[in-house]
Formats: structure tokens, C-alpha cells, sequence
């Protein structure tokens, strides 16, 4: 059993809003990955909002690709990228079917499948450290492209699903600029954590890196 409260799941409908009212309203929210080892369930602590043609660090800020497809909707599904040839990345999209928009999931703490996330993290020095920045929480719940698409507002038990949780009150959440952004992208301050929580990551610059030759 998941160890949450309340165990229902999010409907489209909660996706179904502008990406900076989604982002901080899924803090505390659960997110439960099913596999055949069994469910991994990961408390939301750490995300960051992304807003499509509006703005420049969004993948979608040029227009749909075959890669970002999945943000241009319908709300509600999961859209996994690859990025720097090793890691995926989860997102959750959001907003009207049609206008790219889409919430990353950067942090958070395993509440329930530790076992399993200690098997694919196991430079993890702590629980604490599972799914602590989003290529580790995508690692931690076993999320790779295959997942990309994948509609977390099914009836049918889809193997990703966001659970109504515990809510953080307003007090609690934080804002600042996003990690890691270059340019113009990086100066909103649309990543948003719960405040003091040991699972969220450290804030870091872009620091531009070097062209191979």
C-alpha cells in the first residue's frame, strides 16, 4: 500500500491549467511508477516550469519536433527526454492540448520501493539521495523513453500515475531561478521546492561546457 493519505489520482483536469499554477500545486503530490518488481511511489519536492514558445529554455520554444512532441499535449501524459548522451529526464505535461507546456520533475523522496531505487542508484550515499536532481529521479523510478507518451491520467492502471498526496500549503514553497539554464531561460524564477526538505537539490549556474574537438 502506498504510504500516502489519499491515494486518488490526479485527473486531467489538474493538468489541465497554465504550467505556473501546476508546478508548485504538484509539491507533495505523489507520483507512483508501477513495474514488475512492484510500485515505487516518490514524494514531489523539487520542479520546474517550462512554457513552450514563451520561453527560451523550453524544447519547445522553436516549435514541435519528433522530440518534443509529446508537450503539445494532451495534458496529463509524461514526455521523457535524453540528454547529454547518459540521462533521461521526466516531464509532466500541462495546459491546453496543443500549447507546449510542461512541469520537470527535479527532486523528490522515495516513500515507498527504496529497495529497488537503491538498485538502480547505487552511488546513492543516502535515501536522501535517490532521486535527488532529475536524471537521478528518473533513474530511481526506472524512466527511460520507452515511457515517453505515457498517459498518467488512464483509467487502465498505466504504469506512471500522479496520486492526490498531501499538498504543500503555500507557506511552504519556494522559488527561484531554474538549475543549470542557459541565456535568457535561465532567468525565471519558475523552479519551485519545498522549503528546508533534505531531498531537494542544490541550486547550480549554467556553466557552458567545452566543445569536443
Amino acid at each position: 500500500m502506498i504510504a500516502t493519505p489519499d491515494r486518488t489520482p490526479l485527473a486531467r483536469e489538474f493538468f489541465d491549467r497554465p504550467v505556473l499554477e501546476v508546478a508548485p500545486d504538484l509539491l507533495g503530490r505523489v507520483l507512483v511508477r508501477t513495474t514488475p518488481d512492484g510500485p515505487i511511489a516518490l514524494r514531489i519536492t523539487e520542479v520546474e516550469a517550462y512554457d513552450g514558445e514563451n520561453d527560451p529554455g523550453s524544447h519547445a520554444f522553436r516549435g514541435r519536433t519528433a522530440r518534443n512532441g509529446v508537450m503539445f499535449g494532451p495534458p496529463g501524459h509524461v514526455y521523457v527526454y535524453f540528454t547529454y548522451g547518459m540521462w533521461h529526464c521526466m516531464n509532466l505535461v500541462c495546459g491546453p492540448e496543443g500549447r507546449a507546456s510542461a512541469v520537470l520533475l527535479r527532486a523528490g523522496e522515495v516513500i515507498e520501493g527504496a529497495e529497488q531505487a537503491r538498485k538502480r542508484r547505487i552511488s546513492a550515499r543516502n535515501d536522501k539521495e535517490l532521486a535527488k536532481g532529475p536524471a537521478r529521479l528518473a533513474t530511481a523510478l526506472d524512466v527511460d523513453r520507452a515511457l515517453d507518451g505515457t498517459d498518467a491520467c488512464s483509467p487502465e492502471d498505466p504504469p506512471l500515475t500522479v496520486l492526490t498526496g498531501t499538498p504543500v500549503h503555500s507557506d511552504q514553497v519556494r522559488n527561484g531561478p531554474r538549475t543549470g539554464v542557459a541565456g535568457d531561460g535561465g532567468v525565471h524564477p519558475w523552479r519551485f521546492w519545498i522549503a528546508d526538505d533534505p531531498t531537494v537539490s542544490p541550486y547550480r549556474a549554467h556553466v557552458p561546457r567545452r566543445r569536443q574537438t
